[in-house]
């Protein structure tokens, strides 16, 4: 079939006394926050372009139709499909949900305590079928405190414009006016007589808070806080103990924080602390106390605590700690549970308020494990807790666990209905010495069978970005790689937080080669270690994630077989100059902001995936991408594609998968989420040759 071939329409760009060609920014539309609601207005010629990519995709992955049937199958196998979550105890109801065999979308149930009747209040397969849409994203599904209404919010683009609808559970009619263009959340009063809501700007960043009495017209809807910043964004929430609300505005390295209390009629939001560039902290109110959870004076976080808020006297409750991050607070009446974080490992601690001790809350003898707690009921005068854990080979576990008596009872461990045996699976958590002699932790599973002699396929991992950790927890969708002995490796390099705020640091803005650097590292320790061999490791990532496949990619493509990238942030410098997109400017203390600062501008010149495409062999490529995705537009990957094309010297396989319905997390649903996974692993297989 004839390799799809995308117009060269050259333009020449400058800045910063720099010049280069770019033959493709035709593609990038200027009303294209409009093209992510309405796909009809997208050029037709490039939509000619993005069919033509997917039916060349679709060619060359024919031979794999039946692997993807048979991972599907095995995927959605070890999936207990007709299942139900733990119940939640409010004060008049528990609630709880579910799914069935025959649904893509949960279904939310309540039954008053004391009485064996359940209620069905929300459907997500049946809304999905009145609305006759194919995306269906559910951004926030809320009962309010009276137990009588119920707020949904909906996208139905994958452009993440969310509806807010709040209708009458008994009537299931609508009760109040649809709010429009919201960033999803929904927040009721206490007194069940207004929501919050956070408006979306023409630019698609949540910069209002809004106050809507229901009942009555959005246009009357009363705005009370505003974010001046286009780098911040807005957000709301309850205290703990339910006595404030809280509004906070930040960026990713920046923070500021306003409440009032639920009885103000008339909410004036008051300033806890000044913002200060750097500087996170996050207040929460409990038992006549505020605790704040801050970075301030302690790179790795730590929580200070005082009386009041109108003239605050700080004190330390959790100290900081080197290379651990400190994790915020759960209350109950007699417990404080809090998080650490150090060297990729999560561990919990409780603290009896009446006596003072802490201790760690230890559930398993796993070396990689991740723990979890929830709560069992909203009323916090109790020592029950659910007590949950995973491990990359052992499927999640849930405990009833009181922490008085120290007793847990198994109330919900996830099964896999084809079967699941953790003992056939080796977990390894190493070290690898970075370019500049960082350690870089790697989490390993392999099947037992699978020999270390370099013979074997390796899939790597990596993020790297945002400070987002990545948690070594279970997923059963992985085994049909490691089942066929490709040994799954998830780096935790520089970017993330999984040693702490430094680790971040040490991953951003001009140090930001340095997560590049970590991955590399990571492969050729593989590669020495046994692991795998050159050319037999697959390297994975997804939108920030796919940012680093495409440096690699041109970095050090001899060490890969192939290349899988998710919604990847590949024409990054292009992006960065654009601040009218949604997440240019909140990025700039990520990134950098190359328009402003030539530092900038030359260091991401110097490693943006676009443009530095160079003239040589390149591994096998397979590139996803989603035309209503805002938060990296369809053009980047379009764009990296067409531009490789023109430049690799191999007959590798380079494929571009465009989803004409979705947004950045890929298809809606249980199954399409499940076809997308099945659709990447049986690209992996079929250039590792185990079809």
């Amino acid at each position: 079939m004839k390799i799809p071939q995308l117009k060269k329409k050259p333009e020449i760009k400058t800045c910063h006394n720099s010049t280069w060609e770019d033959n493709y920014s035709w593609i990038h539309q200027k009303d294209i926050l409009d093209v992510l609601k309405d796909s009809e207005k997208l050029n037709p010629e490039v939509k000619k372009y993005l069919e033509d990519e997917n039916s060349y995709t679709d060619h060359n992955l024919l031979d794999t139709k039946n692997i993807q049937k048979k991972l599907f199958d095995e995927i959605k196998g070890r999936i207990k499909l007709d299942d139900e979550s733990l119940p939640f105890r409010d004060f008049n109801y528990e609630y709880w949900t579910k799914t069935t065999a025959e649904g893509n979308y949960s279904i939310k149930l309540r039954k008053k305590i004391g009485s064996d009747s359940v209620e069905e209040i929300w459907n997500g397969d049946e809304e999905k079928q009145k609305l006759n849409v194919e995306y269906f994203g559910v951004g926030d599904i809320e009962v309010s405190f009276n137990d009588k209404y119920l707020g949904y919010s909906l996208d139905t683009k994958g452009s993440e414009y969310y509806t807010i609808h709040i209708r009458d559970i008994n009537t299931k009619e609508l009760v109040t006016e649809i709010i429009e263009e919201t960033s999803g959340g929904i927040t009721f009063s206490l007194d069940d007589k207004f929501i919050f809501y956070s408006k979306l700007d023409e630019n698609h960043r949540p910069r209002k808070i809004y106050r809507h009495k229901l009942g009555t017209k959005t246009k009357d809807d009363q705005l009370i806080f505003e974010e001046k910043s286009e780098a911040f964004t807005v957000s709301i929430g309850l205290s703990s103990d339910e006595k404030y609300f809280f509004i906070t505005t930040s960026d990713h390295n920046t923070s500021e924080q306003y409440y009032f209390s639920v009885n103000e009629k008339e909410p004036r939001p008051k300033l806890i602390k000044k913002r200060k560039r750097g500087e996170l902290y996050s207040v929460n109110s409990w038992n006549g106390k505020f605790y704040n959870h801050t970075n301030e004076n302690a790179e790795d976080f730590k929580i200070d605590v005082t009386e009041n808020l109108e003239n605050p006297n700080w004190k330390i409750f959790i100290a900081s700690k080197e290379e651990v991050l400190i994790g915020g607070l759960t209350f109950l009446k007699d417990w404080i549970i809090r998080s650490e974080t150090s060297n990729a490992l999560d561990k919990l601690f409780v603290k009896n308020i009446k006596t003072g001790i802490e201790e760690e809350l230890i559930f398993s003898n796993e070396i990689v494990y991740v723990p979890g707690i929830s709560l069992v009921q909203r009323n916090k005068d109790t020592n029950e807790i659910y007590l949950g854990y995973s491990s990359p080979k052992t499927q999640s576990r849930v405990y009833l666990y009181n922490l008085l008596t120290k007793e847990k009872k198994l109330v919900k461990e996830q099964v896999i209905p084809s079967g699941h045996n953790s003992d056939d699976y080796i977990v390894e958590r190493v070290e690898c010495k970075s370019h500049d002699g960082r350690l870089v932790p790697l989490t390993i599973t392999r099947h037992k069978n699978t020999k270390l002699n370099g013979s074997a396929n390796l899939l790597l991992y990596g993020y790297g970005s945002y400070g987002s950790s990545m948690s070594p927890s279970f997923s059963a969708a992985k085994l049909s790689l490691i089942n066929r002995d490709i040994i799954w490796v998830t780096s935790h390099i520089r970017g993330g937080m999984e040693k702490g705020m430094k680790w971040w640091k040490e991953g951003k803005l001009l140090k930001k080669k340095n997560t590049f650097e970590d991955y590399i590292a990571s492969a050729k320790y593989l590669i020495k270690n046994k692991y795998t061999s050159k050319n037999k490791i697959i390297g994975m990532g997804g939108s920030a994630g796919g940012l680093l496949m495409g440096v690699v990619a041109n970095q050090a493509p001899e060490l890969f077989l192939g290349i899988i990238m998710a919604v990847p942030f590949v024409d990054s410098l292009t992006t960065n100059l654009d601040h009218s997109l949604p997440l240019t400017v909140g990025e700039f203390d990520e990134f950098g902001n190359a328009k402003s600062n030539k530092d900038h501008f030359d260091y991401i010149y110097s490693y943006a995936p676009y443009n530095n495409i160079k003239k040589m062999d390149y591994p096998h490529i397979f590139i996803t991408t989603s035309l209503s995705d805002n938060r990296v537009l369809f053009d980047e990957p379009t764009k990296f594609t067409a531009k490789l094309r023109d430049y690799k010297t191999d007959n590798n396989l380079l494929l571009l998968k465009t989803e004409m319905n979705a947004g950045h997390g890929g298809k809606s649903g249980r199954d399409g989420a499940i076809e997308e996974i099945a659709l990447d692993y049986a690209f992996a297989l079929k250039i590792t040759k185990k079809i």
